[in-house]
């Protein structure tokens, strides 16, 4: 399995960028997925999570960022606008994956990161 994310880049404050994740390999199903973000020094945070039709937000990006899935594609996106300098980080994308081989076992699997540097 591979998560692939690209979206990442540089923008001003107040501008938009839109994350794309896309899981490819031998996937039975995908429970839940998530984007994460980690600025040096710090713990990873959680930014999104959406599982079935549930979606979570941390309170810093709640009302700016909006996550989405295309289940046909198994791909997540991150759409975030009015960016702000404390949005700079390397995004992450996660996803909860059941394989056709072990359909009853669920892990979870990271993709490569990708930085997202907002400038005020």
């Amino acid at each position: 399995v591979q998560l692939q994310a690209s979206g990442g880049g540089s923008v001003q404050a107040g501008g938009s960028l839109t994350l794309s994740c896309a899981a490819s390999g031998s996937i039975f199903s995908i429970n839940a997925m998530g984007w994460y973000r980690q600025v040096p020094g710090k713990e990873r945070e959680l930014v999104a999570t959406t599982s079935g039709r549930a979606t979570d937000y941390a309170v810093s990006v709640k009302d700016r960022f909006t996550i989405a899935r295309n289940n046909t594609k198994n791909t997540m996106y991150l759409q975030m606008n009015n960016l702000k300098p404390e949005d700079t980080a390397v995004y992450y994308c996660n996803a909860v994956i059941s394989l056709y081989a072990t359909p009853r076992r669920a892990d979870d699997y990271w993709g490569q990161g990708t930085q997202v540097t907002v400038s005020s």
